[in-house]
């Protein structure tokens, strides 16, 4: 960890992310947005918001807050700014939830909920931003570059959604209508392919490497990839806005974008299985075994994303694919490393300041793999069930999909408390002389 100290509030992220993917679930099991509803429905925009912002991306600013400054060896421009950005963004997101919920009459109209949360997520991404970008331009090397893609593309995701919320607002006028019509698909790819999948990727490219005793992905190589996938978001955005400028199809802008973003899969699973092959640990932790069938999520997106596009049928089971990579890859990586990061942070925070004066468990001492693995399993096997319901077009068998997921994602929630409490920790070694149980939901430093 040399270059950060441990980040007060990236705890409080990673439960308030948690708490809003168990929304998350709750929504698809209890049949609200799609497959239940259209892909374009306010339902659908309460549970893509819940999941994107409420679940993803306030995981990511979580752990990009204590891992940016490793990255870079450097401490973070401003810890003070954490805090409030949370307050923000959960607030912007309450809004615009209930802006959506008021579009199908489930509240009251209110016009002004939209652009009033477009508002304050902007100010919420705005302090993410600035202090993680200041924090990453002292020395973008390696996977800080990836994290800087990752921000411009999560800008730009930003100015598409305020531009939305103004329009859905009445607020916007034509332009701003035109860009709703037909600017969600980059408005989508900037967030997932940009912001969630390069960022993601960056940040692996690290936490693999440091929790295998690997060596690290040859530059030249990292560049590479992440030079294919930062042309297919700014080819998407920067051909697509020319194109809705024009009043053009967007057809060909897609076919590139979906080309280099596939070349950009491709040789990240190149640069994977590099690290996977170098690295020193032998015997895989369950954080890795669980990353690997994200990663084999990561390629069936891609399988699948093929077959759809040649068999013309991308546009009917959009919802199958977007669920695979959501779930499958993003969410199952982030899952998988939080099970880690938490028991890594916990033991530096508790043990660091005793370490080489007192006796000290292990990081994995402070988990129970085995235990916790069927809870992984539930997880996994329920995102694949559910990829194939929907490709079925059943939504019985997706909402028992979205029930049982739920059971894996709460399961592990549980195994990520008794990480915090210490409760795995033979009682001979838990809080030597000099050690402080941590707190539950923030870093006592």
């Amino acid at each position: 960890m040399i270059g950060g100290k441990i980040s007060r509030w990236t705890m409080t992220y990673f439960a308030a992310a948690l708490t809003w993917l168990l929304a998350a679930l709750g929504l698809m099991a209890a049949g609200i947005g799609h497959p239940a509803a259209d892909v374009a429905a306010p339902d659908t925009l309460v549970l893509v918001h819940v999941i994107c912002i409420g679940w993803l991306s306030t995981a990511m600013c979580g752990a990009l807050f204590q891992f940016v400054p490793v990255l870079v060896a450097t401490p973070l421009y401003s810890e003070r700014w954490a805090l409030p950005a949370l307050g923000l963004l959960t607030a912007g997101l309450v809004s615009l939830l209930a802006g959506f919920m008021a579009l199908n009459g489930r509240l009251p109209s209110a016009p002004w909920l939209l652009p009033f949360g477009a508002v304050l997520l902007v100010g919420g991404f705005g302090f993410v931003v600035v202090d993680l970008g200041l924090t990453a331009l002292r020395r973008p090397t390696g996977s800080a570059r990836f994290v800087i893609a990752g921000l411009a593309s999560l800008c730009v995701t930003v100015v598409f959604g305020a531009v939305f919320a103004f329009a859905l607002g009445g607020w916007a006028g034509r332009m701003g209508e035109a860009v709703l019509a037909r600017g969600i698909p980059l408005h989508a790819i900037a967030g997932l392919g940009g912001w969630l999948t390069l960022t993601a990727m960056g940040v692996s490219y690290r936490l693999l490497a440091m929790f295998m005793l690997a060596p690290d992905v040859e530059d030249r190589q990292s560049r590479l990839t992440l030079a294919a996938g930062a042309l297919a978001v700014a080819a998407t955005v920067s051909g697509g806005a020319v194109m809705i400028g024009f009043a053009m199809r967007l057809n060909v802008v897609l076919s590139v974008a979906a080309i280099l973003g596939l070349s950009c899969a491709a040789l990240y699973g190149r640069d994977l299985a590099g690290i996977f092959r170098n690295r020193k640990r032998r015997q895989l932790e369950l954080n890795m075994r669980m990353a690997i069938l994200s990663f084999a999520s990561l390629a069936g997106t891609a399988v699948l994303g093929i077959a759809l596009v040649s068999m013309g049928t991308l546009l009917l089971h959009l919802g199958a694919f977007a669920f695979l990579t959501v779930f499958g890859w993003l969410s199952g990586l982030v899952l998988a490393k939080l099970y880690k990061i938490v028991a890594f942070l916990t033991w530096l925070e508790t043990y660091g300041a005793v370490m080489g004066r007192a006796a000290t468990p292990r990081v994995q001492d402070l988990t129970a793999e085995k235990r916790a693995t069927k809870w992984f399993a539930i997880y996994y096997l329920s995102v694949w069930a559910g990829t194939i319901a929907l490709l079925a077009g059943d939504p019985s068998a997706f909402r028992l999909a979205a029930a049982a997921m739920s059971v894996g994602v709460v399961g592990i929630i549980h195994e990520i408390i008794r990480i915090r409490r210490l409760e795995d920790v033979a009682s001979s070694l838990r809080l030597p002389a000099g050690a402080v149980a941590p707190h539950l939901l923030f870093a006592k430093t």
